[in-house]
């Protein structure tokens, strides 16, 4: 059996007032081929499919357009997603059940109403099992109690996580019986262990969840996780595993190489084999003075970049007009400059003006209590806290 694991493709994500359209219909071309030429039975995407939950209708018909042509591949059974802390459950669960007369199986909130476990047939014979769970909202992995501190919420979203994954286990041990088939496991979440770029949220209320790739690879024969745009394996398990974005998602990732996880399942063993995803527009981060900046700027030949510069420099204003012209006159796009954390310049502080752009909104919040400057800490904390509970609830719609 082959499966090919895929995730946080961010459909529709608007990057610094730019539209990724391009890249993504790159991508979901490229990967039509690969199912194709590499004969894929079971494709799973881990979450965060769109970038917002009110997605933008060319994301929408991207999407669609996609599930619809991977019917014409006759080595696929089936498709699985989950929804990710990105995506709206209402978005995904509106065609559920026209999207299954395509074998799509679409799984929002992993609630009682949804049936996770997913048995994976072949001419009528049960080739493996996938639980398919998709990133776990408050309401199902623990009680919404009053008064409790932020320690107390880690360890019940913890306790409810885990608790989630082995009662998982268990109802596929018991569809699995005596048949020697692999039992897949999909997730939406950080582990202990693994790599983060800049462009991932917290989310989960109360800060890091603590399950390790240890955890997870007792149970299950291979974990197809999302939720990080780095494609790695988590700690020492080889069968654990996140594929990363298909294109870099902030230029803290431009120099990550994309990927997804090619799965093959014989008899008696299991081989990973890691695509890289053409690159179609390349992210590119310049940092120096004026001088080093110029020089590299005049050494990109692909027109076709987005370019971030760091300038470090005794002069910075004037660096960043000069900068800029030279941009324009080579026919470049800048979409970013940004002025050294170090500089203490007092003309520079203009240019520390930071786009909304690079901020999550949880990170705007946080910007704004900053200038209240509270003095009790403590409650400081737990507007920050409440804050993101209201953005998980909102999240959820």
């Amino acid at each position: 059996m082959k499966i090919l694991h895929t995730s946080d493709w961010h459909l529709g994500q608007n990057f610094m007032g730019k539209s990724r359209v391009d890249e993504h219909e790159a991508f979901l071309s490229w990967l039509l081929k690969i199912i194709e030429k590499k004969q894929i039975e079971v494709l799973l995407v881990s979450g965060d499919i769109f970038d917002t939950g009110t997605p933008p209708n060319y994301a929408l018909e991207l999407y669609y357009n996609f599930l619809k042509k991977l019917s014409n591949i006759k080595s696929l059974i089936t498709t699985i997603i989950t929804a990710g802390n990105h995506d709206s459950v209402s978005t995904l669960k509106a065609p559920k059940q026209l999207l299954e007369v395509l074998n799509v199986h679409v799984i929002t909130t992993g609630n009682e109403d949804e049936n996770i476990i997913i048995p994976i047939n072949k001419n009528n014979d049960l080739i493996s099992i996938v639980c398919a769970v998709p990133f776990l909202r408050d309401s199902v992995i623990r009680e919404s109690l009053s008064g409790i501190t932020i320690s107390e919420k880690e360890k019940l979203a913890n306790n409810g996580i885990k608790a989630y994954y082995e009662n998982c286990y268990k109802k596929a041990l018991e569809l699995k019986k005596d048949k020697n088939i692999p039992i897949i496991a999909m997730g939406h979440l950080t582990t202990v262990g693994s790599r983060s770029s800049q462009s991932e949220r917290d989310i989960y209320i109360g800060g890091t969840i603590d399950i390790g790739g240890d955890y997870l690879a007792s149970m299950f024969d291979y974990v197809a996780l999302g939720h990080l745009h780095i494609n790695q394996v988590v700690g020492n398990n080889e069968h654990v595993r996140y594929s990363g974005s298909p294109i870099p998602l902030s230029f803290s990732e431009s120099k990550n190489t994309q990927k997804v996880n090619l799965v093959s399942f014989t008899q008696n063993e299991m081989s990973i084999e890691e695509i890289e995803v053409p690159l179609f527009r390349k992210l590119v981060v310049i940092k120096g003075n004026l001088e080093t900046i110029n020089n590299e700027l005049t050494k990109i030949e692909d027109k076709n970049s987005w370019i971030e510069v760091h300038i470090k420099d005794d002069n910075a204003m004037y660096a960043n007009n000069e900068i800029r012209q030279l941009a324009s006159k080579l026919e470049l796009t800048l979409l970013a400059v940004k002025i050294d954390k170090s500089e203490k310049q007092l003309k520079a502080n203009e240019l520390k003006v930071i786009s909304l752009d690079e901020l999550s909104v949880e990170q705007v919040f946080e910007k704004r209590l900053e200038l209240e400057n509270l003095e009790d800490k403590e409650f400081e904390k737990e507007l920050l806290l409440n804050f993101k509970e209201v953005i998980s609830k909102v999240q959820s719609l």
